[in-house]
């Protein structure tokens, strides 16, 4: 049996947020894509082995891709995981500081000297919660002219992994636990004065708690404002992939590019298939993706977008984030592209 035939099945997993590996599973086109080379596509993120869901986060799995949040990917790779970077997306997203009505907080020049929380979970899984409310603050802070130092980061200190929250009765049946409950709760109590939100999770907690806006950037016109661990979302295949079968990769991103393609043409199919993607209602997918949510669900590896990788590389880093820094265009692999244009070409 030759290599080109010996793959039976490929790992996969993304986040629940809007990209076009979700669009491209919801319609189909993966499994019809991988059906035709006799290969399995199997999830990741809904194996019932623990061990198995931990490479979301940490890409250990052989013959495995990953599509969503950047920090996770980006950890991994500093540990020495030998993964490669095939494609970026960049869907922006609602960005916020929030504080409840009465705080007195009613710009981000009144954060000066007050209380900001953040959400520690135990050590184990890179923190990327922690990193993306980091980023969101240093973000809404540098509008101003102002600095972290000027205003005091109190710890949220919870006891449970991220993966703790994808199991066990307290999910009441849902596939995920509410995001920000903690931080919420630390705002409610008064032990802390403001919080970051983002994406439909944010919105949802905000409009729950009619929360005052601070501030909101996730449309800003500086993309170094809006880049987060969402902003933009990265697809990372392992080293075996990559180099057993790249013909493989080249097809995952052709079918990821049909997915991008189909989304342009269908607005009101996308923020339903999103809707479902995330577990929120096509409202709030509207109100925290924006209108032009179908012409953001692209994928490619232009040199603005690695650049915008490269931004929050250094930010995790500087930020302890990352134990190893690492060599950006080392990680970049353009071959899968490559194919595609020479194939296009003949």
């Amino acid at each position: 049996m030759t290599l080109q035939n010996s793959i039976s099945e490929i790992w996969y997993t993304r986040c629940p947020v809007p990209t076009p590996v979700g669009l491209a599973v919801q319609l189909g086109y993966l499994d019809e894509t991988f059906a035709k080379e006799g290969i399995t596509l199997k999830s990741i993120i809904d194996s019932q082995d623990r061990a198995i869901r931990t490479s979301h986060f940490d890409h250990h799995l052989s013959y495995s891709f990953r599509h969503g949040g950047n920090v996770p990917p980006i950890r991994a790779r500093s540990d020495g995981k030998t993964t490669r970077l095939v494609g970026i997306t960049w869907t922006d997203e609602f960005q916020a500081i929030i504080t409840l009505p009465g705080s007195g907080i009613k710009t981000t020049k009144d954060l000066v000297g007050r209380r900001f929380g953040i959400a520690r979970r135990p050590s184990g899984i890179v923190d990327f919660m922690a990193a993306t409310a980091l980023k969101g603050l240093t973000s809404a802070l540098s509008l101003e002219g102002l600095s972290h130092n000027q205003v005091e980061i109190v710890d949220i200190a919870l006891t449970d992994s991220v993966l703790d929250g994808r199991e066990g009765p307290q999910l009441y049946g849902l596939r995920n636990r509410q995001a920000y409950g903690p931080e919420i709760a630390a705002l409610l109590a008064g032990t802390v004065d403001a919080i970051f939100v983002k994406g439909t999770a944010g919105i949802n907690v905000a409009n729950l708690f009619a929360t005052h806006t601070v501030a909101e950037f996730g449309f800003h016109p500086d993309p170094k404002i809006r880049i987060n661990s969402g902003s933009p979302r990265v697809l990372t295949v392992d080293e075996r992939l990559a180099e057993d079968r790249p013909d493989l990769v080249s097809k995952l991103i052709a079918t990821l590019q049909r997915a991008s393609d189909w989304a342009v043409a269908h607005p009101d199919d996308v923020r339903r298939f999103v809707a479902k993607e995330v577990g929120a209602s096509e409202e709030v997918v509207a109100s925290a993706n924006g209108p032009d949510l179908h012409h953001h669900l692209g994928i490619g590896l232009e040199p603005e977008l690695v650049a915008a990788i490269g931004h929050y590389k250094d930010f995790l880093y500087e930020w302890g984030f990352l134990e190893q820094n690492f060599d950006l265009n080392a990680w970049v692999d353009r071959r899968p592209y490559d194919a595609l244009s020479q194939r296009a070409v003949a």
